[in-house]
């Protein structure tokens, strides 16, 4: 990769430098080198998901990665796109900037999570950037601000422990003042919804409102509940009652590698050593992201290619930011789940496969200026990415009061 500075830029670390990278063709060949030479253990000893990523499902990624995948299409769709990096407390912050070219837009700052990237957000640039193209209307476009996270993609390495959420939630705003924007609007989902939350709570004059797709909204005793398996509280509506036994499966059955990122992530040098290993780690996410994918491998298209998850992977895998991206969980002491009381305007979609759903009256408290709300028909944790169509209607209409 190649990233360099001017003699004036050098010596003003806040200045905005163009970012280009370069992918030598040798390390695309030992990629396919190491997937082919890998050691695979036997099949799970059960016929269905419940022990983890399957072997089937596995073993049909690493034959299309290295044998049928492209890694230059999506090297080509990110240049395609203006690249800036800025240091910030001292990091280098890489983020895409796309201006609208219609007067009036909404300056919009974007937050990707873990195990995503920029990449999950690519399918959403021009629709919000330029909406008449896209079913929209003038007022509905956005100036468009896609960050790279601290340890992860093209953004530096934190070489000190403190790059938390609220750090960076800090940065994004300093990031949007530097791009000359006096006011915006802040959205995010995984570590994104995280992240807009405490935006949220440290009010900058800046931000307008913020717009998340995994809302911290459930009410604590709720939460707490859901930890310690007790039954359900009393009262809850069946829509309530279907997240809490969401929690309950999360935090019981799904919460294993936030646990191991969140205590012992330099312990994982073999997802930053084997391409499958890394593969494997990321796609056990979320059980219900996981069987959509392992539909797509599978050879069933719906919302995400197989091409889209490989371009992904294969970003953590040539930028070497498995570890660097996991420490992100040990950095961080804030639930993504509960209600923090976030009282600047905020907005929120639900998406139906999300791994909790957060209802219109637990939104309305932990949310007080709830600007929007709504349950859409269609969608997992990966929304802007599955289905950006939606959430690119969603966006727009989280915001329009404030135009």
């Amino acid at each position: 990769m190649t990233q360099t500075k001017t003699a004036a830029q050098a010596a003003d670390p806040t200045a905005i430098r163009p970012f280009d990278f370069d992918i030598p063709e040798a390390e695309i060949a030992d990629l396919r080198d190491r997937i082919n030479a890998t050691r695979w253990p036997e099949k799970e000893t059960v016929d269905d998901d419940s022990r983890g990523v399957q072997l089937a499902t596995v073993q049909a990624l690493a034959k299309y990665w290295a044998t049928g995948y492209d890694w230059r299409k999506c090297e080509t769709r990110i240049k395609s796109l203006p690249n800036f990096v800025t240091e910030i407390d001292g990091l280098d912050i890489h983020f895409i900037h796309v201006r609208s070219k219609h007067d009036g837009a909404l300056p919009m700052i974007v937050t990707h999570g873990w195990p995503g990237s920029i990449v999950e957000l690519l399918k959403i640039v021009e629709p919000l950037t330029d909406p008449t193209s896209y079913g929209g209307s003038e007022s509905d476009a956005f100036h468009l601000v896609i960050p790279s996270m601290p340890g992860y993609g093209f953004s530096g390495k934190p070489t000190a422990a403190g790059w938390g959420p609220d750090r960076i939630g800090r940065a994004w705003t300093e990031l949007m003042k530097r791009l000359g924007y006096t006011k915006f609007v802040a959205q995010g989902g995984d570590w994104g919804a995280l992240i807009v939350d405490l935006m949220g709570l440290q009010a900058p004059p800046e931000l307008l409102a913020i717009h998340t797709n995994m809302a911290g909204g459930i009410p604590p005793e709720i939460d707490q509940a859901a930890f310690t398996g007790a039954p359900a509280p009393a009262g809850l509506s069946a829509e309530e009652q279907d997240s809490y036994d969401r929690l309950v499966f999360f935090y019981s059955k799904g919460l294993a590698y936030a646990l191991e990122m969140g205590n012992r992530p330099q312990t994982l040098y073999g997802i930053a050593d084997s391409p499958i290993g890394l593969a494997a780690w990321i796609l056990d996410h979320d059980i219900r992201s996981y069987k959509l994918i392992a539909r797509v491998f599978d050879g069933v298209t719906e919302g995400l290619t197989r091409d889209d998850l490989l371009d992904n992977i294969t970003l953590y895998w040539l930028t070497n930011t498995a570890v660097s991206s996991a420490r992100l969980y040990s950095e961080n002491n804030r639930s993504f789940v509960v209600a923090k009381n976030v009282g600047i305007p905020a907005a929120v979609s639900v998406f139906p496969e999300e791994i909790y759903t957060v209802s219109k009256s637990w939104a309305e408290k932990a949310y007080p200026n709830l600007i929007y709300y709504n349950r859409v028909d269609k969608g997992c944790h990966f929304a802007a990415w599955e289905q950006p169509e939606i959430f690119t209607s969603e966006v727009r209409a989280a915001f329009r009061s404030l135009r």
